[in-house]
């Protein structure tokens, strides 16, 4: 018999066992890894965003205090460019050919930023000394940088061969049964707005460590990444051309990851190429101002949708264009955001028609690739903000504008126009416990209050879902070891999520075990023959139940080893904190015991794989309430209200960090996150001096809680949760910032970031007009 350990089982509200190391300076990240001899890598950088250039001479600097190598893309042409594979389909049945980003540009720079040389010294000084000796001559030429103007009959071509900046077109959903909706349509709501484009930053700045291994030949990598084994393929496969086997690569411990980290950016196959050639480790760390220019950045759309109505203000159809901004090339999994945001454009609404198109386009900046939520958060906000347009063109309120429109619990399996399927919701039931819990019916009164104090006040909602955890698998091995603790080895990568907390839960329900006698290991390509990394919210829904299920294999192998040595049944011996045990005897033997026991590894191993064949759709309703004040358009959240459904729970501490976390990105994005490029390409926000990030003073006490209804499509019943704050909070805060603006001024629109400056000219632009 196996006993449930609810102190460490799945739902329970476990401390993060991996804390301990980080707040007692024991974390180890890829910076604190310096094998003995390493050299010092050093990015030089465009200062130009487009443009022709030609190396004149390279000597001065090879010739630098300190300095080892001096590369040039001339240097590595047998490296082949980082290449996407994720162009879908266009309307034609094609794939939109790509412009892949070499690992350092030969005579063309398309963005500020991009790589021209590498240099390697003793410090990372000197080798930033050495580079400024290099000689470069730029011819400047025109550049592109707007979203908005990247189309144009006059704008400048960032690939002229292409003949405009259209990279990719997608559509979805049926154009003439729009239009027929369109047709007898009573009312439509309109919007049109910008997806501010964000950069990522994480707290750890990318880094990254080359080794040459000559007696084994092949290259060592460690960096921090979000899944090693997708790094080492396209190192080997892409750049390097050389079996896998031929790399390792390690992640240790990651500050912060957002999507960004799951890339392969330039510096890894440099630092990997600089090593063998000079048969020293060689260390590349970026700094802050590098993150800013060159780590892949998110969102960027432009954005217009309208909504067809009959008279009671139902949906019959949803009619969207999008401009998605790419970049200067194509990323990793660039093209493919902007199409998995598509496939979630109507929502938790009943719309059978939809006619919706994307342009992708260049442009001349930073590639912009996956960012928390990745291309969800883009599709809520587009939708919700339209929604709320519904309901003041209606003249309903917009919980009652969501209800005439949820699709019902009746209704499930539901498949949208889009193809997705949607296997349960509540959608209702969520709302009306959010509005519950935000005091939404006493609103008025608190209006009241801040009339009196010279103030405006807005409250606003969004009910949202999301496709996370996508169909797929994620193995899972764990193994007793001989002094009787456990290791579980799985190829996601924690970036602060809590894994090691969280595997072990699973593993800790099946061996009653102690978690901290259960160790996690991730981030090596050794120990494990594959794995999907983490992203898309993928890691607990699919790794949890592979672990859960690893688990399970073991506590079997472990009580046929235990009743084989105390000569019982199986089926009689339990586990017990270490120990296997004959159940209602005092006959026992320590986990330490059965494992010396074993004749085989495989005695003590235990295997699991949960294959899943859909992906999961958490969704959820956020409540935020706004007080504005008119004099200088600041604007404080004084409440924010989070009902979710993630299916099931597995640890309450955990989700709350996960969802907290993700509002307050999203938050940031609504009201102060903002990427500027100048009109000729140049980031104007290169720095915290001018890119405003949120602070714990701009962010409320949350009230968060869950209203799970179980997936059906995943064997616990849990829906992915780590996007899911930044997926709803973007437009309940928007929507809050507009009510406001609606109720005291008649102003129905505010662009993001709506900062206090913009507040502050809408408000006294709508007094002037008035």
């Amino acid at each position: 018999m196996n006993v449930m350990t609810p102190k460490f089982g799945m739902g329970a509200s476990v401390v993060r066992k991996e804390d301990d190391a980080f707040i007692t300076g024991k974390g180890r990240y890829t910076d604190d890894v310096s094998p003995d001899g390493v050299l010092h890598g050093y990015v030089l950088r465009s200062p130009i965003s487009k443009g022709t250039f030609t190396i004149g001479s390279t000597e001065a600097a090879k010739n630098a205090p300190g300095v080892h190598l001096v590369l040039t893309g001339d240097d590595i042409r047998h490296l082949g460019d980082l290449k996407s594979g994720a162009m879908q389909k266009q309307p034609d049945g094609t794939r939109a050919e790509t412009r892949d980003v070499p690992i350092l540009c030969r005579d063309r720079v398309n963005y500020v930023g991009d790589a021209i040389a590498f240099v390697v010294a003793d410090t990372r000084a000197l080798a930033q000394d050495a580079a400024e000796l290099i000689e470069v001559d730029f011819e400047d030429e025109e550049a592109c940088a707007s979203t908005a103007d990247a189309l144009g009959q006059d704008a400048a071509l960032v690939w002229p061969d292409l003949g405009s900046n259209k990279a990719l077109e997608y559509h979805f959903g049926d154009k003439a049964k729009t239009d027929a909706a369109f047709a007898k349509a009573g009312h439509v709501a309109r919007v049109e707005f910008y997806n501010n484009r964000l950069v990522c930053n994480f707290m750890e700045p990318r880094a990254a460590v080359g080794e040459w291994h000559a007696d084994e030949d092949r290259f060592v990598l460690t960096t921090g990444s979000q899944g090693v084994h997708s790094m080492r393929n396209i190192i080997a496969g892409t750049v390097f051309k050389i079996d896998p086997s031929k790399l390792r690569v390690l992640t240790h411990d990651v500050g912060g990851g957002f999507g960004t980290k799951t890339f392969v950016y330039r510096e890894y196959p440099l630092v990997l190429e600089a090593a063998k050639r000079l048969g020293r480790p060689v260390k590349w760390t970026g700094d802050r101002t590098e993150h800013f220019m060159t780590d892949a950045q998110g969102r960027d759309n432009v954005v217009s949708a309208e909504m067809a109505m009959d008279d009671k203000g139902r949906f019959l159809g949803l009619r969207v264009n999008i401009v998605a901004n790419l970049g200067a090339y194509i990323h990793q999994y660039g093209p493919f955001i902007p199409w998995i945001g598509a496939t979630m454009s109507t929502g938790v609404y009943d719309i059978e028609a939809l006619d919706l198109g994307i342009t992708g386009v260049y442009t001349n900046t930073c590639p912009v690739d996956a960012y928390r939520g990745a291309g969800r958060p883009e599709a809520a906000l587009l939708l919700e903000k339209l929604v709320d347009q519904c309901a003041r063109d209606m003249k309903l309120t917009p919980d009652e504008i969501r209800r005439r429109n949820f699709i019902r619990p009746e209704q499930f399996p539901y498949r949208t126009a889009t193809g997705r399927l949607y296997d349960v919701g509540e959608f209702e039931g969520h709302m009306n416990l959010a509005m519950e819990r935000a005091g939404w019916k006493d609103f008025d009164k608190r209006l009241d209050q801040s009339k009196k104090a010279g103030r405006i006040r807005g409250i606003g909602m969004a009910t949202y879902i999301e496709a996370c955890a996508f169909a797929g698998s994620e193995p899972a091995k764990v193994v007793l070891e001989k002094d009787g603790t456990v290791t579980l080895d799985i190829g996601t990568q924690s970036n602060g999520q809590g894994h090691a907390t969280a595997y072990a839960q699973f593993v800790s329900e099946k061996l009653n075990l102690d978690i901290a006698k259960i160790n996690v290991r991730q981030g090596d390509t050794e120990r494990l023959a594959k794995g999907g990394g983490t992203g898309g919210s993928r890691s607990i829904p699919l790794g949890g139940v592979s672990a859960s299920r690893a688990g399970e294999d073991l506590a079997t192998k472990i009580r046929k080893l235990a009743a084989d040595e105390l000569e019982a049944s199986p089926a009689d011996i339990e586990l017990d904190d270490g120990v296997a045990r004959i159940a209602g005897t005092d006959r026992s033997m320590s986990f330490a015991d059965v494992a010396k026991a074993a004749k085989a590894q495989e005695d003590v191993t235990g295997l699991g794989e949960f294959v899943q064949e859909e992906a999961t759709y958490p969704n959820g309703t956020h409540i935020c309430e706004v007080e504005v004040d008119p004099a200088t358009g600041q604007t404080e959240i004084v409440s924010y209200t989070i009902v979710d459904d993630f299916g099931a729970t597995v640890n309450p501490l955990l989700l709350a960090g996960q969802v907290h976390g993700g509002v307050a990105q999203g938050v940031g994005q609504a009201l102060m996150e903002d990427t500027v490029y100048a009109e000729d390409g140049q980031l104007i926000s290169a720095s915290f001096m001018d890119y405003a990030m949120p602070r714990a003073g701009d962010i409320p006490s949350f009230h968060f809680e869950t209203r799970n209804v179980p997936s059906t499509t995943n064997a616990l019943g849990i829906k992915g949760a780590g996007e899911a704050g930044t997926i709803g909070a973007t437009p309940a805060a928007l929507n809050a910032v507009t009510d406001a603006l609606w109720r005291a001024y008649g102003i129905a629109h505010v662009e993001m970031p709506a900062t206090p400056l913009r507040v502050w000219r809408l408000i006294h632009e709508g007094a002037d007009a008035r």
